[in-house]
């Protein structure tokens, strides 16, 4: 249970914040019927969710094989997440952007597609969070954390769907900036949990 809570806390403090995948959720909840509103978060879950099997399982598998390689990762890994931690509690969580939603279904797809799979940070961001995040678990308890990404995933897109659906007019700017400040303080935590990983695994190889 405890990794599980460890993949769910992680994977909503690293999917909340305002970015392509919310704005499009946010932007459909804004504007489309309600039935619209689920099957957008789905595609977008399905993809987020694959994005994080990936991450997790390449980059994480790739780290088992050589603890330098673990090394560089997580150190990598941790200075990045920080950072990611960092930027997030200087955001002013805006959601200004000009995202077109009034498409048809497979429009949708491939615009869930390109804004998880074909951008570039995410691709990055993902691997050293997840990938590195691997390195420190124990074998059997990979798929319960992963899991648990995959469920605050899921939990994230339909709950704020759900959300603004029913409370569009009351979302403000000043909202989403305690969303990206809770979140931003989760990823630093994490970060630091990363560095800690690093040093420990730094003085059984010296």
């Amino acid at each position: 249970m405890l990794y599980f809570l460890q993949g769910l806390t992680m994977g909503l403090a690293y999917v909340a914040p305002i970015g392509l995948q919310n704005l499009f959720v946010i932007n459909t909840a804004l504007t489309q019927k309600r039935s619209r509103v689920y099957l957008t978060s789905l595609i977008v879950t399905f993809f987020d969710v694959s994005l994080a099997f990936a991450c997790f399982f390449g980059i994480g598998a790739i780290m088992e094989q050589s603890r330098w390689l673990s090394l560089a990762v997580l150190l990598l890994g941790s200075v990045i997440v920080i950072y990611i931690g960092v930027g997030l509690l200087r955001d002013d969580g805006s959601m200004e952007d000009s995202t077109d939603v009034n498409v048809p279904i497979f429009k949708v797809i491939t615009t869930a597609c390109v804004v998880t799979w074909f951008n570039p940070q995410a691709l990055i961001d993902g691997s050293m969070m997840l990938g590195a995040f691997k390195a420190t678990l124990p074998a059997d308890q990979a798929a319960t954390f992963i899991i648990g990404v995959a469920c605050a995933s899921f939990s994230w897109f339909f709950g704020i769907s759900t959300l603004i659906s029913l409370f569009s007019a009351k979302i403000t700017p000043k909202i989403l900036r305690w969303i990206n400040v809770i979140c931003g303080l989760v990823i630093i935590f994490y970060g630091l949990k990363l560095g800690i990983n690093f040093v420990r695994l730094l003085m059984e190889v010296l």
